[in-house]
């Protein structure tokens, strides 16, 4: 009875918390757009502000994106209109609201820059905001997020539905890791987990999560698209901003950062420089219970990387603007590993593999854009090119001691990836409710992998036979994209709707090289791992293999927005989406191992495609918002892991993927803003999401008894997984220039094809202080202040398996930012490639 009162009392409190106004007296509407005067482009997120002949304001509202503003429920009478922005002089004038003058439109208004505040910087926000978008939200970093670490990896598992994995630097959306990670708008050839953890967090202006991307986006991404926006200089003469940061716990890590421009008359000069060095540590776990052993894993990684851009943004005249940039990123890391097992019953089988690996990268980006304004506002034609060159060497040294079955090796790995894309994209805003945008893509990808090794193994061609040198392997991987894009948009009073349609034509070619010891091939392939769908031809004591998918698709989208009030708005979206698969997934390189599990990819994956539906509301109150949705995706030909016993060594196993039969996802998300005093505010987010999923495992029928491939029992296996995600961040302003920070986070018990996974969470807490009149801030944080947050699992696939990771969650963080230069005036609108908004490329990348 109590559960059933406590149900009843939360959806009338709920009911009442979404309920909306009434119509009122308020008859009045004012629009118009927002300009800057000098530059003659719009301005967004200006303040607008309706306020009586007294003083007192009745309802105002901001500029969007394109800077134009809409703001309704006006009383009658004489009103005066305020619109501030920081850097511009104050504009007001007054109106007169009848029932015969209602709707006032006030045009083009041309801010006009304040010269007293020449001497003044752009400021981050103090506090971290969430917006729900149509198709998206966009968290706005402020100064509390920024104090949760160093880097951008150290902040994201404080956002809605984020989620990184600690041990591999993955990042996961809505619970999934296939999601596109952007840094403005634009795609990187460098892997998520060191991109992460190599742009400052200082440097991050906003974070956008796109659930549900339109027509105009890459389709590529089930879960969605992450895209990082960064700050970047716009403002007349020389401005900059420097950081400085150093976290602890066993070992050190430390980051700087300084970004510059210097803007005069028709040129934009910008430039950026970060360091990060850090040194990370995981250990961690395993005990199997049939053959009553532990392993025990130990990781200290070292990472040392430079990342430099330059470029210029040079404005031609009023419509014509030319602008390129060049990214550099230099990475130097190694890895010291040792895996420990230890068979309680039996000694004799004790072994240890000890683990050292040294990787050297280099990542180039070069960026070419040219804008063509017309004579109409928002009317233009944009051409843009981006090549990615990635170039990354690494050697692994193996050696063991014990009754390891393997002799030391050592595995030379060189890859060499490039991606070229071109983008015409153009955009008619037919009438102020009324858009056409349209665009062509191309996408050009090449990837080449070699690797070489020392290593002896199992003669494939003859598995009772002599060990023979591991075969050099060559993988040749291309893909090329080619698609158009149209979408349309239409407003109403209340209503507004987007329909789009992307098509795709998609070549890709694998191509895989495997060079035998001379004389142990032989004409029976029987041994060899013939997939149906990959073509395999021997030709001396070389064996080729060949993969090609050609394919056509479209990709349909539709947004339907309902604002019946300044206080309320519903959503609801569909897209379809694909998810390729990544270079990791298709390689068949060995990505990993230890003594007792190898990871490799799977040449002949095939795309998943996802339909997804969503909806959203969201309620705006006095003192923030909040937002509800739910969201469904239907997925064909999923993408999933496959767990194989190793034919050459019964008591290994192999990781690699397969394509398997549809399944279904669905979840709920609830996040608010939230300023109950003046001195407190906080971000709170609940997500909780079930997918059904399948996978191919294999495990031995009678483990640890000299097993034979008779006892290998294959079993198609399905999950139906719920996991469900708390985070609440609060904010507290103990003085003008001091504040505080709590950050707590739970997960929930949930489950994989291998493991049931234990509940995680921790506490972080912060503070900043603001120094220099503003232009500085000192932060302080410590993470995981009880030592709680831990990876812990039990499963009984392959193996009946216990064990737990951990990491250096309880670190300690210092840093400083200040912000030096002057003026406001805003430089080019770039571009954000697949973003419907434009902003700065500046930053880091």
């Amino acid at each position: 009875m109590k559960h059933l009162f406590l149900l009843v009392a939360l959806c009338i409190g709920f009911n009442s918390f979404s309920a909306t106004d009434p119509e009122n007296d308020n008859p009045g509407k004012i629009t118009g757009t927002v300009v800057d005067k000098t530059l003659q482009e719009p301005i967004p997120y200006v303040t607008i502000a309706i306020k009586t002949e007294s003083g007192e304001i009745v309802t105002g509202g901001v500029t969007d994106d394109n800077g134009n503003f809409s703001i309704k429920d006006i009383p009658e009478g004489k009103n005066i209109v305020s619109i501030q922005f920081i850097g511009y002089k104050t504009y007001e004038t007054e109106i007169t609201i009848t029932r015969r003058n209602r709707n006032v439109d006030l045009g083009r208004i041309e801010l006009e820059e304040d010269v007293e505040s020449l001497n003044e910087v752009t400021v981050t926000a103090e506090r971290t905001t969430i917006q729900q978008k149509l198709d998206r939200k966009v968290i706005t970093v402020g100064k509390d997020l920024t104090t949760s670490g160093p880097t951008a990896s150290d902040i994201m598992n404080n956002l809605p539905s984020v989620s990184v994995d600690q041990q591999t630097g993955a990042l996961s959306l809505r619970g999934n890791q296939n999601v596109r990670v952007m840094v403005d708008g634009k795609l990187t050839n460098v892997p998520v987990a060191q991109l992460l953890k190599q742009i400052p967090s200082t440097s991050i202006k906003q974070i956008e999560l796109i659930t549900n991307p339109s027509a105009k986006y890459n389709p590529e991404g089930m879960s969605g698209i992450v895209n990082i926006i960064l700050h970047k200089n716009v403002t007349i003469g020389f401005n900059g901003n420097a950081n400085i940061g150093l976290a602890y716990e066993r070992q050190p890590k430390f980051n700087s950062s300084i970004d510059m421009n210097y803007r005069s008359g028709k040129l934009n000069f910008f430039g950026s420089w970060g360091y990060n060095f850090s040194q990370n540590e995981n250990y961690g776990n395993l005990f199997r219970r049939e053959d009553n052993s532990e392993q025990f894993f130990t990781f200290t990684d070292e990472n040392d990387s430079n990342l430099a851009k330059f470029g210029v943004d040079y404005y031609i005249n009023d419509k014509n603007t030319i602008s390129v940039f060049t990214n550099q990123n230099f990475f130097e890391g190694g890895t010291v590993g040792k895996t420990d097992i230890q068979f309680y019953d039996d000694n004799a089988l004790n072994q240890m593999q000890d683990f050292f690996n040294m990787v050297d990268n280099h990542s180039q980006q070069y960026n070419f854009n040219y804008k063509l304004d017309f004579a109409k506002e928002g009317h233009n034609i944009e051409l843009e090119a981006d090549y990615n060159l990635f170039e990354n060497d690494e050697d692994a040294d193996f050696q063991f001691e014990g009754a390891a079955f393997n002799e030391d090796y050592v595995d030379f790995v060189n890859t060499d990836r490039d991606r070229l894309t071109v983008n015409l994209d153009y955009v008619n805003p037919i009438n102020d409710k009324t858009k056409l945008e349209a665009g062509l893509e191309a996408r050009l990808f090449n990837s080449a992998i070699m690797r070489t090794s020392t290593q002896f193994v199992v003669n494939p061609f003859d598995l009772e036979g002599d060990f023979v040198s591991s075969p050099s392997t060559d993988f040749d991987y291309n893909r090329d994209i080619y698609s158009a894009y149209m979408t349309f948009s239409k407003g109403w009073e209340k209503f507004s709707v987007q329909v789009g349609v992307r098509a795709e034509t998609v070549d890709v070619v694998a191509d895989t090289k495997e060079v035998y010891q001379e004389g142990s091939t032989n004409s029976d392939l029987s041994n060899i791992d013939t997939d149906p769908n990959v073509t395999v031809v021997r030709d001396g004591d070389n064996i080729f293999r060949k993969f090609t998918n050609d394919y056509i698709e479209v990709y349909p989208s539709a947004f339907l927005t309902y604002t019946p009030s300044e206080k309320n708005q519903y959503q609801m979206s569909y897209s379809r989406r694909v998810d390729r698969p990544g270079i990791q997934q298709v390689n068949p390189i060995r990505e990993w191992a230890t003594p007792l599990i190898s990871s490799f990819g799977r040449t002949s994956l095939v795309p998943q495609f996802t339909n997804s539906v969503e909806a959203n509301y969201t309620r705006n109150l006095d003192k923030g918002s909040i937002t509800g949705g739910v969201f469904y995706r239907f997925i064909s030909d999923e993408i999933s892991r496959a767990v194989f016993v190793d034919r050459t060594d019964l008591n290994r196993i192999i990781l690699t993927y397969d394509n398997f039969e549809d399944t279904n996802a669905y979840g709920i998300e609830l996040s608010s803003n939230y300023r109950p005093t003046k001195w407190w505010s906080f971000n709170f987010s609940f997500d909780l999401f079930n997918q059904v999923q399948k996978g191919i495992t294999e495990r031995l029928d009678n483990p640890g008894q000299n097993p034979t491939q008779a006892d290998i029992i294959t079993e198609v296996v399905e999950v139906d997984n719920t996991a469900w995600n708390l985070r609440m961040f609060n904010n507290f302003k103990v003085v003008k220039n001091v504040s505080l920070s709590a950050f707590g986070f739970y997960r929930g018990r949930n489950q994989n094809l291998q493991f049931e996974v234990m509940p995680l969470y921790f506490i972080n807490l912060g503070a900043r202080v603001n120094l220099w009149e503003g232009r500085g801030t000192f932060s302080f944080n410590y993470n995981d202040i009880f030592n709680t947050a831990e990876f812990a699992f039990d499963g009984t696939r392959p193996f009946a398996q216990e064990g737990a990771f951990n990491w250096e969650s309880g670190t300690w963080f210092v840093g400083l930012n200040y912000r030096f230069g002057g003026g406001k005036y805003r430089a080019k609108s770039r571009k954000r490639r697949d973003s419907d908004e434009k902003s700065g490329s500046g930053g880091i990348f």
